[in-house]
């Protein structure tokens, strides 16, 4: 089952990566440049978790942020040893984000900014942006196009400028990214591929 994805007006602050020790504390992968300012006792969270788990649309509560080894670890109320963590591995922290603060870094946008952008590529409008997936490695903007929906890696190279004031974001994908959506579909139909038997 897929993620439920919180409010638009939420902010993706962390993820807990791993039960740590036996008293219920939980490694934390941290999202956000300010933990000191997100992640102090007291703080609730939205869990994003699969709609199986016995999580799914609950909060979590921190009592705790500690630090071991440079890595930073969660203590949450109620979690108290470490089976109970181990339900929490993976689950994805949001926050309540005020609508009038800005991002805290440079160049971040919030995904309810960038949903509903006009996809350009050599000024020449190729989608829509429809949402944003958040994965481990990089996060993708989901453009939906005419011809079915492409996943772009949201990084500098291929996503140069975001214009929100214009409601547009800049593409510069790798050739064939688009490309291949129309007419290679089933690559296979139109000739032998290079795995067809020889005739030897």
């Amino acid at each position: 089952m897929s993620d439920a994805k919180p409010a638009q007006n939420q902010l993706r602050v962390g993820r807990l990566t791993k039960a740590h020790g036996l008293k219920g504390a939980i490694k934390l992968e941290l999202y956000t440049d300010t933990p000191d300012q997100r992640f102090v006792p007291g703080a609730v969270f939205t869990l994003q978790v699969p709609t199986g788990s016995k999580w799914h649309g609950k909060t979590l509560e921190l009592t705790e942020l500690r630090w071991y080894n440079g890595h930073p670890v969660g203590f949450f109320k109620g979690i108290d040893d470490r089976s109970e963590a181990e339900t929490l591995v993976k689950a994805i922290l949001w926050v309540n984000q005020d609508p009038a603060e800005l991002p805290e870094e440079e160049d971040a946008w919030y995904d309810h900014q960038l949903v509903g952008l006009a996809a350009l590529r050599d000024g020449v409008k190729v989608g829509t942006v429809a949402r944003v997936d958040h994965l481990p490695a990089q996060d993708l903007l989901a453009i939906r196009t005419d011809n079915g929906e492409v996943l772009v890696p949201f990084v500098k190279a291929i996503v140069p400028a975001v214009d929100l004031a214009a409601g547009t974001v800049t593409l510069t994908p790798p050739i064939g990214l688009f490309e291949e959506l129309p007419d290679d579909e089933e690559p296979n139909d139109d000739g032998p591929s290079d795995d067809s038997p020889s005739d030897d």
